[in-house]
């Protein structure tokens, strides 16, 4: 009696997670990530674990994205003459992005700063809980990209160039690494309900690396991950028996094509969907976590009860192996242009606490030590009132706040300096490529490894610029060696 053809079958039983673990999982088993000199033979690609080539102080990383541009000025970056010089005009030369309702009148901070921790950190009154967490983070000043709309400077610092297309960081990271958690995707991206952040799903692509690379969205509601069960006919026995004739299928084409790896690691990709089922809902499960830590992350309040368990559920990640996880706010939630005064304190409110308690929860489970926690946005805010009528701030790409913490990274820091009036960076600069370089120390990735072969040549996250690793806030920094 015949059946269907294999291929046939493949296209008609796509239940549960099966087609969704193939996509990413594809030759886990079976390769290595592609080496830096073309070669004639077929290659292939794989999340399995890839020894660094230099020790790693960091073995993941938690990325917490403030889409839109917190303004450093009025958070993290006090400036007593901007005060004192509040509502006088500016007469140096300053780039806006609003023209039209751009203003030269100087706008001092309206918020109170005060010193948190032994280590006297200067922090705003509207992140106190980050001030609790001032000894544990590590608060660069002098951050710069020099690109001034939001795309770009998100390209800058998320994939190592202005332009579009390129691979992610975290793709970058789980190609050069693999993922120690073979039951879930290396790179997980949790978005905001509010909708995408500017770019969109482009945020988490991975441009021209295999496509196992891609972050893997998990939803800001239930069901978090589309697809997690089978339908309701099929589970159990059902999926079990079609799950072994599959494999049995499988078995015999592979007998007919000795040697087809690829094949072999994606009859495995089956397997991986089953146990998916099984990660991806206890990862994701917070109602395993103690009140206490719940109440530490502000799941009990509202304006904080979603950002916190994300950042709860990014914990729960790293914890179970997985090596990069991206926390998104929505589009355009920092982008202060006008009524900054009710929507700055808006967002410090929905993100500080969960914040925070990320920061502390790593630590007292002995996990920040090896995982980096970053903060940020693409940009910060000028000095100068937007909108007369209804106040903000334009953007500023030429010195702008954000910090880390774990994974190697000194606490209580503090690193450069930006002008007298918060306008650029004068004092160990940290451009995008020097964060990357950095990173990539921490990690213990070398170029060799963050690199792709393409037709056109060699490419790579830091491609070329001078990226310096920031040796001044790292607990271990690279030793000289005389030359």
């Amino acid at each position: 009696m015949s059946h269907f053809t294999r291929r046939h079958w493949l296209a008609q039983s796509a239940f549960g997670l099966g087609g969704v673990a193939a996509a990413w999982y594809g030759s886990q088993q079976t390769g290595h990530a592609a080496p830096p000199k073309p070669s004639l033979e077929q290659q292939t690609f794989d999340l399995s674990v890839k020894s660094p080539a230099k020790p790693a102080q960091a073995t993941a990383m938690i990325s917490m994205f403030m889409q839109g541009g917190p303004s450093h000025v009025d958070l993290f970056d006090p400036k007593p003459e901007l005060t004192k010089r509040h509502l006088q005009t500016f007469t140096g030369d300053i780039k806006y992005d609003n023209a039209g309702e751009a203003s030269s009148r100087l706008f001092g901070s309206p918020w109170r700063f005060r010193r948190y921790g032994q280590c006297g950190m200067e922090l705003s009154e509207l992140i106190p809980c980050l001030g609790d967490a001032a000894d544990e983070i590590c608060l660069i000043r002098s951050m710069h990209t020099g690109v001034n709309n939001h795309g770009e400077s998100i390209n800058a610092l998320n994939t190592g160039r202005q332009l579009r297309g390129r691979p992610s960081l975290g793709s970058w990271i789980t190609y050069g690494m693999g993922t120690a958690c073979p039951d879930l995707p290396g790179f997980l991206v949790l978005t905001d309900p509010s909708g995408l952040p500017v770019l969109g799903v482009e945020n988490w692509q991975n441009g021209w690396l295999p496509a196992i690379y891609q972050g893997t969205v998990v939803r800001p509601q239930e069901p978090r991950i589309l697809n997690l069960d089978p339908p309701s006919n099929l589970k159990g026995g059902p999926q079990d028996r079609i799950l072994a004739y599959l494999k049995q299928v499988n078995t015999r084409h592979l007998e007919r094509h000795p040697g087809e790896t690829d094949l072999a690691a994606r009859m495995q990709s089956y397997d991986l969907a089953a146990r998916m089922q099984t990660a991806a809902r206890d990862a994701m499960n917070i109602s395993e976590e103690t009140e206490a830590t719940q109440r530490m992350y502000g799941i009990d309040q509202k304006q904080t009860e979603d950002y916190g368990t994300r950042c709860l559920i990014a914990r729960r990640l790293v914890e179970r192996g997985v090596r990069f996880v991206q926390l998104h706010t929505g589009n355009q939630t920092w982008d202060h242009h006008g009524g900054i005064f009710r929507a700055l304190p808006d967002i410090c409110q929905k993100t500080d606490r969960p914040a925070a308690a990320l920061v502390h929860d790593l630590k007292q489970r002995g996990l920040l030590d090896s995982t980096i926690v970053h903060w940020g946005g693409e940009m910060g805010r000028l000095p100068v009132i937007q909108n007369e009528q209804n106040i903000g701030r334009d953007h500023n790409t030429y010195g702008f706040s954000m910090w880390l913490a774990g994974g190697g990274v000194k606490g209580g820091c503090i690193h450069g300096e930006t002008d007298e009036l918060g306008h650029k960076a004068v004092t160990d600069i940290v451009n995008h490529y020097d964060y990357h370089a950095t990173l990539m120390y921490l990690l213990g990735l070398d170029q060799e490894q963050m690199s792709y072969a393409r037709p056109t040549g060699l490419a790579s996250l830091l491609d070329g610029q001078p990226g310096q690793i920031v040796s001044a806030i790292l607990r271990n920094p690279p030793v000289e060696t005389e030359t």
